[in-house]
C-alpha cells in the first residue's frame, strides 16, 4: 500500500512512509554546502535501522543551515519496504527482507525505477512514482546489488556465495529462471550501455561479462577482467559527471576504471574521495557533488553509519536513527517535484 506523505519538500500525492525505528546519529562536523532547489538531485539510501529504501532532500533546510542532524522519520519524502506489499508474500520478504544491501535509481523505458535488495536475499525493482514492481525475486544469497538489463532481465551479484546471477525478469514479475556466472567477492554491478556489458567487482579483480542469448534464455561469457589495485571489490558505478569512467570502490580505496583506456585513473578530488571502507560512491550530475556512505565506527550496525560524507565540495550530514548501508544520488522524480526533465539526467538503460 502507497500512502500519502506530509514531509519536507511539500511532497503530497499518494506516494508512501513510514516511520523507521529509533537510532543515534553522531553530530555532524560541517554543514552540507548549500544546492539550489531548482532543478536539484534527492538522495536514495538503504537504511538498515528501518529496514526501508528512503528517499532524502539535500536542499532541506536543515542540511544547508547545520542546525542539527536530520531524523529520517521527519524528512524522508518516500520509502518502501516489500512487508508493505501483500502481494510480496510470495517471496517472504519477513524472512528475505533483512539487512538492505542496495537502493539505485534507474531510467528504464521511459519510467523511473528503483532497484533495491537485502542480504537475506530479497530482490526487487519498483517503480518510483506509481509503487508498481516490475519484478521480485527471493535469492536465498547474501545479496549485495542488481542492475537492469535493456531488455528488463535483472542481475544480481551475491557475495558469500560468489555469483553474478541474471533472472529473466522480463518474462514475467514471478520469473525465478537464472543463468549464472561464478565470482568470488561479487558485490558491484554496472551496466555499460555503450558497451554493452556487464561490469562486476569481485575479491580481485573487476570483470566484464557480455550477455548473449535471448531475453528468456539469457547467457554470460567473460569478456575482459582486470586486476583490482587493492583487495575486495565492493560498488561499481558509473561516473555521471565523465562518461565512459566507473568508480570502484575496494576494502581500503575508491578507484575511477576508464573504460576506454582499461586502465585505473587518477581523478579530481582523489585525494579528499579516496578512503576506506566505501560502501557507496555516487557525483550528482547537476551539482557534481560526490557522496560516500562508509562505516563510521559508532553505529550500532557494525557496518553502517548515520552519517553521509560528501566531496567537493566537502560536508558531513548526521542522520539521527538511522543505519546506513548505502546511498546515492537521484533525480528529483517524486510527483510533485521538479527534476525529472533535467538534461544532466539521461542515462536510460
Amino acid at each position: 500500500m502507497i500512502k500519502a506523505v506530509g514531509a519536507v519538500g511539500g511532497l503530497g500525492g499518494t506516494l508512501g512512509f513510514t516511520r523507521p525505528g529509533p537510532r543515534q546519529a553522531p553530530t555532524p562536523q560541517a554543514p552540507v554546502p548549500q544546492v539550489p532547489a531548482a532543478g536539484r538531485s534527492l538522495l536514495l539510501a538503504a537504511d538498515q535501522a528501518s529496514e526501508r529504501v528512503l528517499v532524502l532532500d539535500a536542499a532541506n533546510p536543515t542540511w544547508q543551515q547545520g542546525m542539527h542532524p536530520m531524523r529520517a522519520s521527519r524528512t524522508a519524502l518516500w520509502s518502501w519496504s516489500p512487508l508493505d506489499h501483500r502481494e510480496l508474500s510470495r517471496v517472504n520478504p519477513k524472512h528475505s527482507w533483512t539487512n538492505v544491501s542496495e537502493a539505485k535509481y534507474r531510467l528504464w523505458k521511459g519510467g523511473h525505477w528503483m532497484l533495491t535488495c537485502a542480504s537475506g536475499g530479497l530482490v526487487a525493482m519498483v517503480s518510483l512514482t506509481t509503487g508498481a514492481v516490475h519484478w521480485a525475486g527471493r535469492t536465498d544469497a547474501n545479496v549485495h546489488t542488481l542492475e537492469v538489463l535493456p531488455n528488463g532481465n535483472i542481475a544480481v551479484a551475491a557475495s558469500t556465495q560468489g555469483f553474478v546471477r541474471i533472472y529473466t525478469a522480463s518474462q514475467s514479475s514471478h520469473s525465478a529462471h537464472y543463468t549464472q556466472f561464478n565470482l568470488s567477492g561479487a558485490h558491484g554491478l554496472q551496466w555499460d550501455q555503450a558497451g554493452q556489458l556487464l561490469w562486476a567487482a569481485g575479491t580481485t579483480r573487476l570483470v566484464a561479462l557480455r550477455v548473449t542469448g535471448s531475453a528468456s534464455r539469457p547467457r554470460m561469457h567473460l569478456e575482459r577482467h582486470v586486476a583490482l589495485p587493492s583487495h575486495g571489490g565492493h560498488d561499481v558505478n558509473a561516473v555521471a559527471s565523465a562518461p565512459g569512467l566507473l568508480w570502484v570502490t575496494t576494502n581500503s580505496h575508491v578507484h575511477q576504471y576508464s573504460l576506454t583506456a582499461k586502465a585505473f585513473v587518477p581523478y579530481n578530488g582523489q585525494q579528499e574521495i579516496d578512503a576506506p571502507g566505501v560502501k557507496s560512491i555516487s557525483d550528482d550530475p547537476v551539482s557534481g557533488q560526490v557522496l560516500t556512505v562508509a562505516p563510521d565506527g559508532e553505529n550500532p550496525c557494525q557496518w553502517c553509519t548515520s552519517t553521509i560524507a560528501f566531496h567537493l565540495p566537502y560536508g558531513i550530514q548526521g542522520i539521527t536513527k538511522s543505519s546506513l548501508y548505502k546511498a546515492r544520488w537521484m533525480p528529483a522524480v517524486l510527483p510533485g517535484l521538479s527534476g525529472a526533465e533535467s538534461p544532466a539526467w539521461p542515462f536510460p538503460v
